[in-house]
Order: structure tokens, then C-alpha cells, then sequence
């Protein structure tokens, strides 16, 4: 049919009987484009609306059942647990990079010659804390049992869970973390990171001297066997959580812990070669790379926004969460400025590696008590910490404690001043930052008393009691077996060359011998080294 026939039946008759339309639709199936060329404008635009006629009046309504009270329910718990579990496991990221920071940061304060050992050490401790962990460290830690460590389950996350059920509800053998409400792989994967933040802090305690297996070991028996006990202890269920002792985010359990194993460590393996005179006075062996250290720094003070305000392991309505994250900044900066004028007071300077420590400083006093403190409360334990970290870098130094990065300063003391605080400054459970059962009775400074206090000097000093007595039995088995530092051939050149064959800044120009004061060489195949400890 011509183009001018369709166009002078349209003019005289529409196609809309039954039989006009079944001959455009038949001639549509033998030569559709030629057919809708054919057709006038008005018909072609017709074709696009018929289509989807047809189609919305092919389809069948299917009907649905309305929602009821219960399925609501579920879905809304269901978005709670989505909610908390991606909260819990973006909080562990977060502190699980806070091992580049203490990478960069012990890298940059340690010497040129040590770096690459340092970058393993700091790199290697997190597999090994996986393992350690995994293996045996999580059940001795948060299984039912005694009230020092775990039993119910104490390989391998085996124990029977139904998780992320929380309450009445629970059945299973992990009930002392059964409060959370995510996943057993969540609690177990934000666990881990806070276990091997505690055994990175040895490393910067003992670096430039340690030989690499040995802090490997160590390492092992620290994450899966002493770590695990002072945990159970406050946060599995055991004998000081029971005897109402409160450690929000770790200052005793992560912080102290690892700085008490941190001061062993370096007490036993004596000083760096030249690090003190005859006399007993010190010299600086400086870092050789502030940048880094300072990167290190920041990378730690980011970190420790899922430390803190992810130890809530739930998102809630968000207060929590946004009250721990201020009390937790404002202490660090209060801490970094103290740290900086008090050292500019004593050393007549602005020191950047006082700063750093500053900082550092405030964050671990914080975080035992960064719940259940205000925010002008946490300036004052960041200020104070601060202080006490400056005060105890010159303090370790003249007994002879060897610590190139400052961690005992940094961990240990300030890890004790934070579990402290919550004893002087926690708000008390009237409603405005927690409840009943959910945190210290109120501070000494909030009309509380000493109650809270002696609880928390006791508990810190028992747990510290404990890891000095398993990490000094650790050091001096492996230094009977082994040996723990390295040649003193090898720390003149370098643990870069002699523990791991190579060198962090191959093709830099560096010192011509790499001896620090106090040592000497008598000849290019000779060494004569004065003030080696061992």
C-alpha cells in the first residue's frame, strides 16, 4: 500500500476498526520499518503510547501483604546490626592503621641506619598478633571462665555464639562481650587491633638494639598469653570488672600493659652503644627524620578516633560516639601544647619531638575515661598528661632506661594517669553522660570521694604487677636461649645491614662511620666500643 493511499484513507476514514488494525499490525510484522515510515506523523507518534499500554495492561497486580508490628521490628533490627557492624569495623580500620603511624613515627625518631628494622618490626608485629590472637589469645581473653583468664573455649574462636544476639537473648560462651551487638567476627576483628597496638608499643622501647626474632617471639607471648590475662581480667568477665574497676577504651588494658612490657624489655637489654657517658649522664642520639615522625603523629592522633569513640561497638543515637570523640581531641591538644611550653621551660627550646609526645600523651591518659568525662575535665587530664610525659622522658633517662622513642614516657605513664583520672573526674552515673551499670561511681573532684580512685590505683597496679612478672620471665628466657641484642658490630653499622641485608636509603650520603658519642674506632677493620652493657 502506497504512502498517498494511507494518506488519503486517513483523510476520509480513520483505522480504527478491528481489521484496519490487524492489517498495520500484520504489515508492522512482515516490513516494520518500511510499514512505519509509511504511516503519517500522528500515527507513528501513536506507536511508543500503544506499546506501553499494552504492556502496563499485560502486567499482573500482585498484592502484598501489609507490614505488621513484627516485620517492622525485625527489619528495624536488622538495619541496627547492619548499622553497628559497619560502625565496629570502620572503627577497627581506623586503628589498625594506626600501625603506619607508630611506624613512621618510631622510624622517624630512630637513626638512618635503623629504619628498615624498625619498618619490619612494626609491619611483621600485626601478622604475628593475628596469629597469636586467633589462635589463643581471644578465648583467654573473652571465654567464660576464672577470674583470671578463659576457658570455656580457648582455640581458635570455637565456642558455641549466637551473636550478634545481646542480653537474655545470648547463648553462647563469650557472654562478657555479649553486650555488643554485631557479629562474633566483628568483636573479634576490633579485639585484635587493640591487642596488637599493645605489642607494637614494645617495639619503639627496644629499638636499635633487639634482635628481629627475638621481638617476634616476644611478640607471640605477649598477644597470645600476657595480654590476653590482664584483659579477661577488666573486660572478659574476670576480677577486676567485677570488683568494679573501668577502663572505657584501654588505658590500662592496651596502654600500660604494653608500656609495662616496653620498660622490661628495655631495662633488660641496657642502653644503645654510647647513649650514656662514664659519668652516667645521657647524650642525644637524635631521630633522623622529623617529617615522618611527625606524619607518624597525625596518622596516631586520626587513629585514635576509632580507639576511642569505637570502643562503644555500637552507634546508638550517636551521643556517645560524638561525646568520646571531643573529649578525646581537646585532651590531645591540651596535651601537645602542655608537652611543648613545659619543654620549652626546661630545655630553653620549642621541642617537635616533645610536641609529638605531647600529643600522644594526652591521647592515651584520655582514654580510659573518655566517656564518663566532660569535656573541660578531659583538658585538664590531657594538660596534665602532657606535663608528666616531658617529666618522665628525663626521668627514664637518669636511671639509665634507654628508650628511643619515649613509649614507657608516653605509654606506661600516661596509661597509669588515665586510669587514675577516671577515678578523680568521672562524672558519676546521674543521667547526663551514663547511667546506672554503665560506668564509674563519681570522680573524687564530682563528690565521690576516694572509692572509685583506690579501685582504679588498684587495679592498674595489679595488672602491672602481672605483665612485669610475665614479660620479665619472657625477656630472660629468650635472652638465656637466644640472646636477645644484637653484636655490637652489628649495632654500629646498623640493624639495616647486619639483621635484614639491606638499607632503608640505599645511595644517601650518610656518616662515615655511624658511630654515636662514646664510641670510637680504632682502625677501618677494628672497632673499640666504650659503654656496652653487655
Amino acid at each position: 500500500m502506497s504512502r498517498l493511499v494511507l494518506r488519503k484513507r486517513n483523510r476520509r476514514q480513520p483505522l480504527i476498526d478491528r481489521r484496519g488494525l490487524s492489517a498495520i499490525a500484520k504489515m508492522l510484522l512482515e516490513r516494520p520499518r518500511a510499514t512505519i515510515n509509511s504511516l503519517s506523523p500522528t500515527w507513528q507518534a501513536c506507536i511508543p503510547l500503544v506499546a506501553l499500554i499494552l504492556l502496563v495492561s499485560s502486567t499482573a497486580a500482585v498484592a502484598q501483604d501489609a507490614p505488621t508490628v513484627e516485620s517492622l521490628a525485625a527489619t528495624t533490627d536488622e538495619l541496627r546490626v547492619g548499622l553497628d557492624t559497619l560502625w565496629v569495623v570502620l572503627a577497627g580500620v581506623l586503628v589498625f592503621f594506626m600501625n603506619a603511624g607508630f611506624g613512621m613515627l618510631e622510624t622517624g625518631f630512630c637513626r638512618q641506619k635503623n629504619a628498615v628494622n624498625i619498618l619490619s618490626k612494626n609491619l611483621i608485629v600485626f601478622a604475628l598478633s593475628t596469629i597469636a590472637y586467633w589462635f589463643i589469645g581471644w578465648g583467654l581473653m573473652f571465654s567464660d571462665g576464672n577470674p583470671f583468664f578463659g576457658t570455656a573455649a580457648p582455640f581458635f574462636l570455637s565456642g558455641a555464639d549466637n551473636s550478634p544476639a545481646t542480653g537474655d537473648a545470648y547463648e553462647g560462651v563469650y557472654s562478657a562481650i555479649s553486650w555488643a551487638g554485631v557479629p562474633l567476627a566483628a568483636k573479634f576483628f576490633f579485639q585484635l587491633v587493640f591487642a596488637g597496638t599493645a605489642a607494637t608499643i614494645v617495639s619503639g622501647a627496644v629499638a636499635e638494639r633487639i634482635k628481629f626474632i627475638d621481638f617476634m617471639l616476644f611478640s607471640l607471648l605477649l598477644v597470645g598469653l600476657a595480654y590476653p590475662i590482664t584483659g579477661h581480667m577488666v573486660w572478659g568477665g574476670g576480677l577486676l570488672g567485677n570488683a568494679g574497676f573501668w577502663d572505657f577504651a584501654g588505658s590500662t588494658v592496651v596502654h600500660a600493659v604494653g608500656g609495662w612490657a616496653a620498660l622490661m624489655g628495655a631495662a633488660i637489654l641496657g642502653p644503645r652503644l654510647g647513649k650514656y657517658n662514664e659519668d652516667g649522664t645521657p647524650n642525644a642520639l637524635p631521630g633522623h627524620n622529623m617529617s615522618i615522625a611527625t606524619l607518624g603523629c597525625l596518622i596516631l592522633w586520626l587513629g585514635w578516633f576509632g580507639f576511642n569513640p569505637g570502643s562503644t561497638m555500637g552507634v546508638g543515637d550517636g551521643s556517645a560516639i560524638a561525646h568520646i570523640a571531643l573529649t578525646t581531641n581537646i585532651a590531645a591538644a591540651f596535651g601537645g601544647v602542655a608537652a611543648t611550653f613545659t619543654a620549652w621551660s626546661l630545655l630553653g627550646k620549642p621541642d617537635l619531638s616533645m610536641t609529638i609526645n605531647g600529643i600522644l600523651a594526652g591521647l592515651v591518659a584520655i582514654t580510659a575515661p573518655c566517656a564518663w568525662v566532660t569535656a573541660g575535665a578531659a583538658a585538664i587530664i590531657g594538660l596534665i598528661g602532657g606535663i608528666l610525659v616531658v617529666l618522665a622522658v628525663g626521668f627514664f633517662d637518669r636511671i639509665r632506661i634507654d628508650d628511643p622513642v619515649g613509649a614507657t614516657s608516653v605509654h606506661l605513664v600516661n596509661g597509669l594517669w588515665g586510669t587514675l583520672a577516671v577515678g578523680l573526674f568521672a562524672k558519676g552515673p546521674d543521667g547526663t553522660l551514663y547511667g546506672d551499670g554503665e560506668g564509674p561511681l563519681a570522680g573524687l573532684f564530682y563528690g565521690g570521694g576516694l572509692t572509685q580512685f583506690g579501685i582504679q590505683l588498684g587495679g592498674t597496679l595489679l595488672c602491672g604487677l602481672i605483665i612485669t612478672v610475665l614479660s620479665t620471665i619472657f625477656w630472660y628466657a629468650l635472652k638465656a636461649l637466644m640472646g636477645i641484642r644484637v653484636t655490637a658490630e652489628e649495632e654500629l653499622v646498623g640493624l639495616d645491614i647486619g639483621e635484614h641485608g639491606m638499607e632503608a636509603y640505599a645511595g644517601f650520603v650518610k656518616d662515615a662511620t655511624g658511630a654515636p658519642s662514646g664510641v670510637y674506632t680504632t682502625s677501618s677493620t677494628s672497632t673499640g666500643i666504650a659503654g656496652n652493657p653487655n
